[in-house]
């Protein structure tokens, strides 16, 4: 892989810190291997023995978990540049089935290949820990989403967190357009809600002026109204840096 080409996963870490040529190579050493995922196909799968992690270059992937009674719960969903499956870092075991929302295209390596880096790259490897600590703290404001708001604030909530991770990598930052690769039912299991449920909201929102609807593109005019129902915050725009080791 040519180290001087663009990538979701450099794009997303450069946002943060400039990258250096070498941690460009380490990352591009994690990328050499492409798979194609077809829609709905699984990734991974909850239970099952896993060392992989995938970073993912194009489409959307969800990781959701099978509740007693036999609902499911989405817990995260995954744009470009995202590394999926790290839960594999702490259990041999995968902690949640990881689909494919639409066709994707992701890299998969083996999570030795961390070791490296934590040993010969110390910057990078604090970078990708804040990164992963970032996804935890947005997870736990999608749970307090999830136990103390009302369906229209949860779903409001989920259009802010696609958006913030859509500016990080498609180059589209301040435009408040989203194409939204999830179905109602896949929506329904994110916000914890019936998909009839689901349906009426957004119609709801769409007759209230909240956003605006043609297809899969939703358009958000007006971003404060969102938040303000929601709280929403967007914990993808910064992240502290100043603790990294210097950079040799």
């Amino acid at each position: 892989m040519d180290v001087t080409i663009s990538n979701p996963l450099v794009d997303r870490l450069n946002h943060y810190v400039e990258l250096t040529t070498a941690e460009r190579v380490v990352l591009a050493g994690l990328q050499a291997e492409r798979r194609k995922m077809k829609a709905g196909e699984q990734v991974v799968v909850e239970t099952r023995a896993s060392d992989e992690m995938f970073v993912l270059q194009s489409g959307w992937l969800y990781a959701s978990t099978v509740l007693e009674g036999g609902a499911r719960q989405i817990l995260r969903i995954h744009h470009p540049g995202n590394i999926v499956n790290v839960s594999c870092l702490a259990w041999s075991r995968v902690a949640a089935t990881i689909t494919s929302a639409t066709a994707a295209v992701v890299s998969p390596f083996h999570r030795k290949a961390l070791s490296d880096i934590f040993a010969h790259h110390p910057r990078l490897a604090a970078l990708l820990f804040g990164v992963a600590t970032m996804e935890n703290v947005a997870l736990c404001d999608r749970l307090k989403s999830l136990g103390r708001t009302d369906g229209r604030a949860r779903i409001a909530t989920l259009l802010l967190e696609l958006l913030s991770r859509r500016d990080l990598t498609e180059g589209q930052a301040g435009a408040d357009v989203l194409d939204l690769f999830l179905s109602q039912s896949e929506i329904a299991d994110a916000v914890g809600l019936t998909k009839v449920h689901v349906n009426r909201l957004l119609r709801e929102m769409t007759d209230t002026g909240l956003i605006q609807r043609e297809g899969r593109h939703v358009n958000i005019p007006d971003k404060a109204a969102l938040v303000a129902i929601s709280g929403f915050v967007n914990r993808h725009a910064d992240l502290a840096t100043d603790w990294y080791p210097t950079q040799t």
